[in-house]
C-alpha cells in the first residue's frame, strides 16, 4: 500500500492520540490460559498465518496514518483493545507500516475470560512512560460468579515533556441485552472514576485522557458518569450522527470508541498542549466498499466467515496542539 498522506507537511507543533479496537487480534497458537480455540488453524474460523500476516499489514497501515492527514506524521500515543498477548502487539508494531517509527509498549495480561486486553503503544521519540499499573473491574454473574474482564491500564509520563496520564478501557459488551449489562459498565465506569480522583488528589491539575471502547454512547449513564463527576470534556459528544459512528450493528451507527480529556487542556499557555481537534478515524480504505453494508467497518470476520478486513470498529482520535 502507498501511503495516502505523503505530501501532507510535518507539523511539529500537533501530536495525535488515537484509540483502536482491533477486533481479536489473536496469534495463530494456543495458548493455555485463554479460550482461543477460535483463533487457531485448526478452527472453524481457519485462523491460518496467512490470515494473520495480512491483519498485521492493515491494522499496522491504518495506525500509522491515524491523524496524518492533519499531522503529516504518525500517531504519538495508540490505546489498543482486543489484543491477546504482548506477542501480537510486538509483531504489530514490527511490520512493516511501523517498524520504521521506533514503537514501544505498555501490555499486561488481564483475566479477561476470552484472552483479551487494552494496551498502549506509543512514540518513543515523543513520549516517555514514567510509570504503568492496572486495575480490575470486579463483576459478578447473576448466580454470583465472578464474570471476569478487561483490566484498565494506567500510564503517566511525558510527552513532549509534559506530563500526562493516559487510561485506556474496554467495557462489558451489550450481548446480553444494553440494560441488562448497564451495571457493568457502570461498574467500569466507577473505576475509572476512581482512578481520576486519585491522580487529581496527588495533583489537582493533572492532565488526563480517558480512551476506549466504552460499549455505550457518548449520552449514556456510564459516560455522563465521568463528564459530570471528573470534569471531563467528551469531544465525541459533537461526532456521532444517524450516518456516522465507530462500529455498525443491526443497521445502526454505534460511537462506542471515544476519547476524553481534562479540561484544563483549554487552557492558553505558551508551552502546554492544548486540544485542537478530534474526529473518527473513517476513511474510505477501511470501509466495506460494496454490497449491504458499505460504508461500514471493513471487519476480519463476518460471523465465522473470514472477510479479510481491518476491524469491526473504526480508529478514533484526538490531536493537541503547543
Amino acid at each position: 500500500m502507498s501511503d495516502i498522506f505523503d505530501d501532507i507537511p510535518v507539523r511539529n507543533d500537533l501530536q495525535t492520540i488515537g484509540f483502536y479496537n482491533l477486533e481479536n487480534l489473536f496469534d495463530i497458537t494456543k495458548s493455555e490460559h485463554t479460550n482461543d480455540y477460535d483463533f487457531l488453524p485448526t478452527s472453524v474460523k481457519r485462523w491460518t498465518p496467512k490470515r494473520y500476516d495480512n491483519k498485521l499489514r492493515k491494522l499496522s497501515y491504518a495506525i500509522s496514518n491515524i491523524g496524518k492527514r492533519e499531522t503529516g506524521k504518525n500517531p504519538a500515543i495508540v490505546g489498543l483493545a482486543e489484543v491477546e498477548n504482548a506477542k501480537v502487539i510486538q509483531d504489530l508494531i514490527n511490520y512493516k507500516h511501523l517498524q520504521g517509527y521506533n514503537y514501544g509498549f505498555v501490555h499486561y495480561d488481564s483475566p479477561d475470560e476470552r484472552g483479551i486486553d487494552v494496551a498502549l503503544i506509543y512514540d518513543k521519540a515523543v513520549f516517555e512512560v514514567l510509570h504503568s499499573e492496572t486495575y480490575s473491574v470486579l463483576l459478578r454473574d447473576d448466580d454470583g460468579s465472578p464474570d471476569y474482564t478487561r483490566d484498565i491500564l494506567l500510564v503517566s509520563g511525558k510527552l513532549d515533556g509534559e506530563r500526562v496520564h493516559v487510561i485506556v478501557t474496554h467495557w462489558s459488551s451489550r450481548r446480553e441485552g444494553q440494560k441488562e449489562t448497564e451495571f457493568k459498565r457502570m461498574a467500569s465506569s466507577n473505576k475509572v472514576l476512581d482512578i481520576i480522583l486519585k491522580l487529581k488528589q496527588e495533583n489537582d491539575d493533572a492532565r488526563i485522557i480517558v480512551m476506549g471502547d466504552f460499549n455505550d454512547e457518548p449520552d449514556n449513564i456510564s459516560i455522563k458518569n465521568l463528564v459530570n463527576n471528573c470534569g471531563l470534556y467528551n469531544p465525541m459528544e459533537t461526532l456521532r450522527s444517524y450516518s456516522r459512528g465507530t462500529t455498525y450493528h443491526h443497521r445502526k451507527w454505534n460511537l462506542f470508541d471515544q476519547i476524553m480529556f481534562t479540561t484544563n487542556y483549554f487552557k492558553s499557555s505558551n508551552n502546554e498542549f492544548e486540544f485542537f481537534k478530534a474526529n473518527i478515524f473513517d476513511e474510505d480504505f477501511l470501509k466495506t466498499f460494496s454490497g449491504r453494508y458499505k460504508g461500514s467497518p471493513f471487519r476480519t470476520y463476518v460471523g465465522k466467515k473470514y472477510n479479510g478486513g481491518y476491524s469491526d470498529h473504526f480508529p478514533v482520535y484526538a490531536i493537541f496542539k503547543l
